[in-house]
């Protein structure tokens, strides 16, 4: 029976809502740096410097941070000399010519050139035209003028320190996202093991349909890969982590393939249901001993280590695929093929090269 269409909006939107809440508590500690940072530069600049609406502190210290890791450091000083110079150039405009049109666009024109000429940077120019234009629109209050670019440095100077402090968790991400196409990939293939047993052509497009929508997956491996690099080259005091994020981050092209050779299997699996056609039952079995192989791999990973521990049930899964019958059905035979093609990934996961993954595979049975 066909689902009503309000269930399927409904699910929909349960799915939006959850990848919506994922989102933010990824972000949150970015939320949460730029909300101190803020906080902490609007202090300073009214507190210790007795600055008394020093709107341009939180102003620079939010913008500087940003919500990403990606060179953060040099974002932080772009954005805080292109605040700052916007800021001190209009100011003295306006201290000498007052404010209205024209005067804004001579201010713009000048803020953005002056900021050219320095850096071609696009946030470093616009922050430098926008930081002039409010300053020409908004008259300081008397004995305030050249104050506000000292805010502006103050805010950049807090950002400074803030963009040295990241947490722990975009360093555990790359391998946690790891884990969780690892076990994409079980999961998967574990249900293609049991469709080539009971042949039900409806699970097995349900299957591939859940199979064809793994693509996200990857894209989130490798964002949370560049991240836990951009964080290492932020802060100095996660440089030790280095090594090992470049070591998990070369692994995302071998995961990428492994889970585009799994869903090749599943497609092929469901092409043999459809069809009616028979998969030997030795190729469900090696297909289920690569899904509880795959599961070693992804609870090493779990555990921060190279998957060296999986490695001898990946070879023998590998062994088994030269030894199965072979089958004259085309679907059944690429079945195989991408068996092989996982395990070859996989082994790259557990410290071998891929010249080792491959010679680790024997030559087929012939028909």
């Amino acid at each position: 029976m066909q689902a009503h269409p309000f269930e399927g909006a409904l699910v929909r939107g349960r799915t939006s809502l959850a990848t919506r809440i994922d989102r933010w508590r990824t972000k949150r500690w970015q939320v949460a740096q730029c909300a101190v940072a803020a906080g902490v530069a609007w202090w300073l600049a009214t507190d210790v410097f007795g600055h008394t609406m020093p709107f341009f502190a939180p102003v620079a210290a939010v913008v500087s941070l940003g919500t990403s890791y990606g060179q953060r450091l040099r974002r932080v000083a772009e954005v805080t000399i292109g605040v700052a110079l916007g800021v001190f150039g209009a100011d003295l405009l306006v201290q000498l010519f007052g404010s209205g049109g024209w005067q804004i666009a001579v201010i713009v024109a000048l803020a953005m050139s002056v900021a050219l000429l320095l850096d071609s940077g696009q946030v470093f120019v616009i922050q430098a035209a926008v930081q002039s234009i409010v300053i020409a629109a908004l008259v300081p209050a008397p004995g305030a003028a050249f104050t506000r670019w000292t805010d502006a440095l103050i805010g950049g100077a807090v950002a400074l320190v803030a963009a040295t402090v990241v947490p722990a968790a975009p360093l555990r991400r790359p391998r946690e996202q790891a884990a969780k196409v690892l076990r994409k990939v079980r999961d998967l293939l574990q249900a293609a093991s049991e469709v080539m047993v009971d042949g039900d052509a409806d699970r097995a497009l349900a299957l591939l349909a859940d199979a064809r929508a793994t693509d996200p997956l990857i894209r989130e491996l490798q964002d949370a890969a560049d991240e836990g690099l951009d964080v290492v080259a932020s802060s100095p005091f996660r440089i030790r982590h280095g090594p090992g994020l470049r070591k998990m981050a070369d692994l995302v092209e071998p995961l990428d393939r492994a889970l585009r050779s799994t869903r090749v299997l599943v497609r092929h699996v469901a092409v043999a249901a459809y069809r009616r056609r028979a998969v030997p039952h030795s190729y469900s079995l090696v297909t289920a001993e690569l899904a509880a192989a795959v599961e070693v791999v992804a609870t090493e990973l779990d555990a921060d280590r190279i998957a060296v521990a999986a490695r001898p049930a990946l070879l023998g899964v590998g062994m088994a695929t030269g030894e199965v019958e072979r089958s004259e059905d085309l679907s059944s035979e690429v079945v195989l093929a991408q068996v092989r093609a996982v395990v070859a990934d996989l082994l790259l996961m557990t410290g071998m090269n891929p010249l080792e993954a491959t010679d680790a595979l024997p030559p087929v049975r012939r028909t």
